[in-house]
């Protein structure tokens, strides 16, 4: 890769950087464009509730399971071939997603979709992280998270625009020239890395399945079926814990595991590998509350809930260009725990929302949380690879992107369950009051009292976890000797591993 990457023009280089990010863009945007399509789908496939549901649980679980063998696909075929081949897999699920003429066909086709889109963000991640030297690998990083945070944010924006000057079809049709672009840009100059042989556990990557399977269910569904007390919730649970701590006593025994155990004992990835599961939990949570408080309580239109959303994406984006700079100059753990610091005082912010508010307090709320993500995500991406053997970055990669999903999932599902467990509280408490015959008022009270109290929450939960970064080492510290040792020392020494 070095070799390759000493003879790489600038033409290429920005040939290669923009077909990985227009590959993971595509699978990132479909992880929320199609939830805004479900009823028109369900009308159309004449479908039930608890079948539609399928269409999204089919492709988060399916992506669940696949992303952690990336970095074994990688390693026996071919960091390109394999980025080029999910890209042809992902164009061509999708294409059959828009003619599907079944709830079944779907469901069998967002499963495919999901596994073939599992291995496009961390393989984009470890590509722009390889052609990138110590110095810029901030930068890179910054692309990366832009793609990353802007994606699941305009996905509802666009998603709605299409089902309502179109029809829903175009919701995965949209897929098929973005991703003919993607293909044909990587094809031509993204390089390749070299095969290694070496055997697929089975026994490891069975338990894995189970474990996230299992564990992905629960998250998706529990709420729906009022957790414990359904039984297949249970049986979920339980197989979710058993596989999973079956699966870390395997890695610890096994002489050729799915990932080389050495790579945990890397404080830095370890470290930023748990605080990335805790910031995706902050991530989606936020964002999954927004959208339907926005239409349902406040009456705007999804089009217009993308619209009032966006500016929280520019200014994650303009944030994560600056940080990306800053990266290498200022304590990474300072950036980041000024990220966490906006992002509570944007979590209390929309604490304070209120039915008679305009559209500023969203806006402003908005905008203010994108600037934390940026503070946070670029140096967390940056510095939980500092450290780590160029040869574990895709199975690495891999693992920092399923932390985000589940962590993104965890956060999802407690913030939904609160929300319906409070809603239902403030109803049977208005009902008591005088005005029983405004039942419509009584219940928007309700539900946002019950979103401001998921809000107070996230701000807590936010605070809760700055002590995190101290698991984090600095990648800019001064020795007893006032000698400056800076992330680009450490960059150059972890390149001559």
């Amino acid at each position: 890769m070095t070799k390759q990457l000493e003879g790489m023009s600038p033409v290429r280089h920005a040939m290669v950087t923009l077909g990985v990010i227009l590959g993971m863009l595509m699978q990132l945007l479909d992880m929320t464009i199609a939830n805004v399509a479900l009823p028109h789908m369900q009308v159309s496939l004449g479908a039930t509730q608890d079948e539609i549901d399928w269409v999204l649980t089919s492709y988060i679980v399916a992506a669940a399971i696949a992303t952690p063998i990336t970095g074994w696909l990688a390693d026996r075929s071919g960091r390109k071939p394999l980025f080029i081949a999910s890209i042809i897999a992902f164009v061509a699920a999708s294409a059959l997603c828009a003619v599907g003429q079944t709830i079944g066909q779907m469901v069998l086709f967002r499963t495919v979709q999901g596994v073939a889109g599992a291995f496009l963000v961390p393989l984009a991640q470890s590509t722009l992280l390889d052609i990138n030297p110590p110095a810029r690998r901030g930068r890179a990083m910054a692309l990366f998270g832009a793609g990353v945070m802007v994606g699941p944010i305009l996905g509802p924006m666009l998603g709605g625009w299409l089902t309502q000057q179109y029809d829903w079809r175009w919701v995965f049709l949209i897929n098929v020239p973005v991703g003919a672009i993607a293909a044909l840009l990587t094809w031509y100059s993204m390089p390749d890395t070299p095969r290694l042989k070496r055997r697929f556990d089975v026994s490891g990557f069975a338990l894995l399945a189970i474990g996230l399977a299992s564990l992905q269910l629960v998250l998706d569904r529990g709420s729906q079926l009022h957790w414990l007390a359904s039984w297949q919730i249970g049986v979920g649970i339980a197989a979710a814990a058993g596989g999973l701590a079956m699966f870390i006593v395997h890695i610890l025994k096994a002489r050729r595991p799915l990932f080389d155990p050495r790579m945990f004992s890397d404080r830095n990835f370890t470290g930023g590998l748990i605080f990335m599961g805790v910031s995706g939990m902050m991530l989606f949570a936020g964002l999954s509350l927004l959208p339907p408080l926005l239409q349902d309580l406040l009456g705007y239109s999804t089009f217009d809930t993308g619209l009032l959303m966006a500016p929280r994406g520019a200014g994650t984006l303009v944030t994560m260009l600056v940080a990306g700079r800053l990266v290498g100059r200022v304590d990474t753990r300072i950036l980041a725990g000024i990220g966490l610091g906006l992002l509570a005082c944007a979590s209390y912010q929309m604490s304070l929302f209120t039915l008679s508010m305009g559209q500023a307090p969203v806006i402003v709320s908005g905008v203010v949380q994108g600037i934390g993500l940026g503070l946070i995500f670029v140096p967390l991406n940056t510095v939980a690879f500092a450290t780590l053997d160029a040869r574990q970055r895709t199975a690495g990669t891999s693992l920092f992107n399923l932390a985000r999903n589940i962590g993104g999932s965890t956060g999802i599902s407690i913030m939904a369950t609160l929300l319906t467990r409070n809603i239902r509280v403030g109803d049977a408490g208005l009902a008591t009051s005088p005005a029983r015959h405004a039942t419509l008022l009584m219940h928007r009270q309700a539900a946002m009292a019950a979103y401001v109290d998921d809000f107070r929450l996230m701000t807590v939960l936010t605070l809760c976890t700055l002590p995190l970064l101290l698991l984090l080492q600095p990648l800019v510290r001064r020795e007893s000797g006032g000698r400056m040792i800076n992330y680009r020392t450490v960059m150059r020494c972890t390149e001559g591993r």
